[in-house]
């Protein structure tokens, strides 16, 4: 009786280890060529998931062959459409390290210098009188310097404009967030930190649209200080560059200006 029940136990064991249909693997047989030619369906159908989940596959299944490279690529890609930034990062970051002569290392830069651009989108978003002092704009930063390098390493890609164009975005976002913090100090009355960001500004970003307020905060906080000196140098600098400056008049813009939109 027990030998029966053991056996009973043992089929039941066996049954509950089977796998169900949706548990089945339909690529186990598939070729490299098959598996990137339905990833790259998937990834032009926007189906991004199932697109990473076979591009991830062909790598472990063919790792040295030509299918393998060029889906190291697509995945970060597909990471990048998925809203998945990081991961999209780490796998163009990755290919330019094994693969820094490819022919396509260019479009691995400029998908690393996009992840991190959408990342920092929200750096500008909403700027109001919140603490913008704890906000590191380390995204931005990133982009840039990925961007820069696609630039220099390669002025002649396809992707070289779009790249310029967009450092420049990210130089006047990064001054403005300069800006932004400068006078959220001088609005609490911290005017040797509000006039050291706003300084900044003069020193990093001096085309920066946000240069005018700049010199506006650093006049302002200065005179504060009782820094007349560097206070009228302040307001030198903000007349010679931007002679009808509300600035100069005591008087506030109407408006921020929108300059940060890239599109």
């Amino acid at each position: 009786m027990r030998r029966i029940l053991a056996f009973l136990v043992m089929l039941g064991l066996l049954a509950g280890c089977g796998l169900l249909p949706e548990q089945i693997d339909e690529t186990r047989n598939w070729s490299a060529q098959r598996l990137y030619t339905t990833a790259k369906d998937a990834l032009n159908d926007g189906n991004y998931e199932r697109a990473i989940k076979l591009f991830e596959s062909l790598e472990a299944r063919y790792p040295f062959g030509p299918y393998a490279q060029q889906a190291q690529l697509e995945v970060a890609y597909a990471y990048y459409k998925d809203n998945e930034p990081a991961s999209a990062i780490a796998a163009a970051e990755r290919f330019i390290k094994l693969y820094p002569n490819h022919p396509h290392v260019d479009y691995a830069y400029y998908l690393r210098g996009l992840a991190n651009f959408v990342e920092d989108r929200s750096l500008l978003a909403g700027l109001g009188d919140q603490d913008m002092s704890d906000r590191d704009p380390k995204a931005a930063r990133e982009a840039f310097d990925a961007f820069q390098q696609l630039v220099n390493r390669f002025p002649d890609s396809r992707y070289t404009p779009d790249a310029v164009a967009r450092m420049q975005y990210l130089v006047n976002a990064l001054a403005a967030h300069e800006v932004h913090v400068a006078r959220y100090y001088f609005k609490r009355g911290a005017f040797v930190a509000s006039a050291n960001r706003a300084r900044h500004v003069l020193e990093h970003y001096p085309q920066a649209p946000a240069l005018e307020e700049a010199l506006a905060i650093m006049a302002r906080s200065y005179d504060r200080l009782g820094l007349t000196d560097l206070r009228d140098d302040a307001l030198r600098v903000l007349r010679l560059n931007f002679p009808g400056s509300p600035y100069l008049e005591g008087r506030e813009p109407r408006k921020e200006k929108d300059w940060w939109k890239f599109w």
